[in-house]
């Protein structure tokens, strides 16, 4: 078992598909449901879900304030889905921004009703083969700023993007046999916990 914990936000979503991805790459992971919890993970995974929803959740249960202070540390956060929306600095559309942690402009549900749902073999930077995507009623997103790494696009759209410790898909990677994004984020976890380490 590795010495990495990483943490899913258990406020709603598709939780237990990420815990169950991250155990299988012998990493623990815990469901968190308290913003103490943060204290004891190195990543945190955003689901997919309803980001309304999350976001009512989020104030309700406190966890505005730890999660924008759990980002400043640089710990790795990974968005998937809702969770691309939960990050985005800025909603297509909308004057509500949720955490606006990353540099992108997202539109949300942006493949219409008659693709609400749709899979796709992705060409994604820095794998060797495509990726099979499962999109649900997923967002895309429309503007990166400077510091913001395209990973992949759909029909011009873009649906994957890292920036530092933050990385983003519009698609659901747990619901695949597929943890070449997972394992992505875990290299970053990696490194920001070699960073901290060190600074210590």
């Amino acid at each position: 078992m590795s010495d990495l914990t990483i943490g899913v936000l258990g406020l709603q979503g598709a939780v237990e598909e990420h815990v169950k991805q991250v155990e299988s790459l012998g990493i623990h992971a815990i469901i968190v449901k308290r913003p103490s919890q943060l204290n004891e993970i190195d990543g945190l995974i955003f689901p997919g879900g309803e980001s309304t929803t999350m976001r009512k959740l989020i104030n309700q249960y406190g966890f505005f304030e730890p999660l924008i202070q759990f980002s400043k540390e640089q710990k790795p956060i990974f968005g998937t889905c809702a969770g691309m929306v939960l990050l985005a600095k800025e909603l297509e559309g909308s004057e509500v921004v949720h955490l606006g942690l990353m540099d992108i402009v997202v539109k949300r549900n942006a493949f219409g009703r008659q693709r609400e749902s749709f899979e796709a073999d992705l060409e994604v930077a820095g794998f060797d083969s495509p990726f099979h995507a499962v999109f649900i009623r997923a967002p895309y997103i429309k503007k990166v700023g400077g510091g913001v790494e395209v990973l992949a696009e759909v029909d011009g759209h873009i649906v994957a993007a890292r920036q530092g410790h933050l990385l983003t898909t519009a698609f659901h990677p747990e619901l695949t046999e597929d943890s070449r994004f997972l394992e992505l984020f875990v290299e970053m976890v990696k490194e920001s916990k070699t960073k901290t380490f060190q600074k210590a």
